[in-house]
């Protein structure tokens, strides 16, 4: 009896990019399991922030197709896509600075997901305290510091109700005390159900998280699946050092 294969979560098709002459995405194949987190990594330039942007609508592709939960987004603005469950940090936070730390979850529950007034002031509640930032709830956003500023990236993310996060290069510029504690609430989140990508140099922090794991170089995909075996390639270990372990 044959097995019916359930449909990827989130779905990069032959993805293609160029800006005029020159390629930053090279037929992109890549996706996602519902509930599956997913690490991507690759030295600088490889593409992969280029490659969040393309999932999440920020820019039409050259080429190729992308698809969330079966759905061809074609055609659909990074509004739409957040709208339809697929959500994304970025390295440097981009919080409203003139509003305080519930405000900026409440905003994103009404723009992202639609909710009311009322109902998105209740889930950035629960979401502020999933995510240890209750007890700043009426803080400033500028005040805060850069891991309460990176966990209310990922509340903002999370207000919007999505079915699929990326997080681009989250850990950057924590200590290690405050990178285990951000580990701690991705692993809450993958637990919890939540499709999870992350893009990440620290890789004792993304191995800690992700089960199976995507390497770029030069907008291509060299290798992807178990994590030690994706980083023990040959092809991927030329692209960090320049040459193949002897």
């Amino acid at each position: 009896m044959s097995q019916i294969r359930a449909e990827p979560m989130l779905r990069a098709r032959g993805v293609n990019k160029s800006y005029g002459a020159l390629k930053v995405l090279l037929d992109v194949d890549f996706q996602v399991a519902a509930g599956e987190a997913v690490g991507i990594v690759g030295p600088n330039g490889a593409g992969k922030t280029t490659l969040f942007g393309a999932l999440a609508g920020s820019f039409p592709i050259t080429s190729g197709e992308i698809y969330l939960q079966g759905q061809n987004l074609a055609g659909t603005s990074s509004g739409e896509r957040c709208r339809m469950g697929l959500a994304r940090t970025y390295q440097v936070p981009r919080p409203f600075l003139g509003m305080t730390v519930f405000e900026n979850v409440h905003v994103a529950g009404m723009s992202g997901a639609g909710l009311s007034s009322a109902d998105a002031a209740a889930e950035g509640a629960d979401i502020l305290r999933d995510t240890g930032l209750l007890a700043l709830a009426n803080r400033p956003t500028a005040a805060l510091g850069l891991l309460d500023r990176k966990r209310l990236e990922v509340a903002r993310a999370l207000a919007t109700k999505p079915h699929v996060i990326l997080l681009d290069e989250i850990g950057g510029g924590l200590t290690e005390a405050e990178l285990g504690a951000l580990v701690d609430l991705i692993r809450q989140l993958q637990a919890s159900g939540m499709t999870v990508v992350w893009i990440e140099h620290i890789l004792h922090a993304l191995l800690r998280v992700v089960t199976r794991l995507v390497c770029m170089a030069e907008g291509r995909v060299l290798a992807e699946g178990n994590p030690r075996e994706v980083m023990a390639h040959p092809e991927v270990q030329r692209a960090y050092l320049g040459s193949s372990p002897e």
